[in-house]
């Protein structure tokens, strides 16, 4: 999943800049899209995103004979058990160039003693076996510096989304009638969406309590879920949970591959989550020309200028999340404004060619230091 859709784009610039593009992961039913687009994957067997210290360890044995065998020129790991294995093997199986993308680290200030001492002591054990750490979100390079990890080696990368796609327009407005009615909604209900993994991570507790209390205080409203469930997950929201909030009024609709069509059909966006990186939902929703209701945390602060884009709220503080859901419900011209704020910082600051470009040129610059030069690189 985060091949094809959080880094797709990215493999498919890179393979037309001549680079032989190799996605390596678990199997799964996204690869089918990779091989679509020209990408071609290999599956690690005991790839796992569980909670299982002998499947990562076999991964990991997986990954350092792939790389002895491929002998690639970079290897470029992203997300966080592959980030730490996948470093880790690039190194000792001597691979000219290893990058490694920090999408926000395992670890915060708020959390306890022992998890920010296992995630950090990991991250810079791993930052030493990289060439560079290329850094999603500006407040994870103080962190990461304080953990001693060397100055040349980190650069803000920012995060990027498809303007192209994510853009209100024509295209938007027929879409959001057509949604709205398969929604069975009309144009009196206020909707409020969220898209993103079923993990009580993401802030569901809150939300579901949230929209309870908006079925008594603005019924007007209508609260829309869209994404995967995760039952192999930890934190993963069982069934019983599911259906409690459904009888609240939440309506889930499953995975959806027209996420942009489910922007437009929504009035607001909402993710009350505990921990993010640089949330892509939320660039995509702002991008639309949604006012955004979000966490005041690392990741959510770079997407949401209170006031301005949207609005912040504490964590877990389930009434905070409920004022301002229902202060943005009861003012439309509020709403506008605030929407037409966020596409503006949209096109400003969330455009993937950055992204790519930037590491395009990290690429270049290791591999003219550390590689062979000749022939297509991978």
């Amino acid at each position: 999943m985060s091949l094809a859709l959080l880094l797709g784009p990215q493999l498919s610039a890179f393979a037309a800049a001549g680079y032989d593009v190799v996605g390596v992961s678990a199997a799964g039913s996204y690869v089918a899209d990779l091989e679509r687009a020209g990408i071609r994957h290999i599956a690690l067997r005991h790839a796992t995103r569980s909670v299982s210290v002998l499947n990562d360890v076999r991964a990991a044995a997986e990954l350092y004979q792939l790389l002895r065998r491929l002998r690639p020129d970079i290897v470029h790991t992203h997300t966080p058990k592959p980030g730490i294995y996948g470093r880790l093997g690039g190194r000792a199986a001597r691979v000219p160039v290893v990058v490694n993308t920090v999408h926000g680290l395992y670890a915060t200030a708020e959390d306890s003693l022992a998890r920010r001492a296992a995630v950090y002591g990991l991250e810079r054990l791993a930052a030493t076996c990289s060439d560079a750490e290329l850094v999603q979100n500006e407040e994870d390079l103080s962190t990461l510096a304080k953990l001693r990890v060397p100055a040349d080696r980190l650069h803000l990368l920012g995060n990027g989304i498809d303007l192209e796609r994510f853009a209100p327009g024509p295209k938007a407005r027929a879409a959001r009638g057509r949604v709205r009615a398969e929604l069975g909604v009309d144009d009196t209900t206020v909707v409020v969406g969220a898209v993103g993994r079923l993990v009580w991570e993401k802030g569901y507790g809150e939300l579901f309590a949230a929209a309870a209390q908006l079925r008594r205080r603005c019924p007007e409203v209508a609260v829309v879920v869209a994404g995967p469930s995760e039952p192999e997950k930890a934190d993963g929201i069982g069934p019983a949970a599911l259906a409690a909030a459904e009888s609240s009024g939440v309506r889930f609709l499953g995975h959806r591959s027209d996420v942009e069509d489910l922007y437009a059909a929504c009035d607001m966006y909402v993710l009350a989550s505990h921990r993010e990186g640089f949330p892509r939902s939320a660039m995509e929703a702002a991008a639309m020309g949604l006012p955004v209701v979000a966490t005041d945390i690392r990741g959510c602060r770079q997407v949401v200028e209170h006031g301005s884009t949207g609005l912040l709220v504490p964590p877990r503080d389930a009434t905070a999340l409920t004022d301002a859901l229902a202060r943005l419900a009861g003012d439309p011209g509020l709403r506008a404004t605030m929407g037409s704020a966020a596409v503006s910082k949209a096109k400003r600051d969330f455009d993937q060619r950055q992204v790519i470009a930037t590491t395009l040129a990290v690429y270049e610059e290791l591999l003219e230091r550390k590689a062979p030069r000749g022939g297509t690189q991978s």
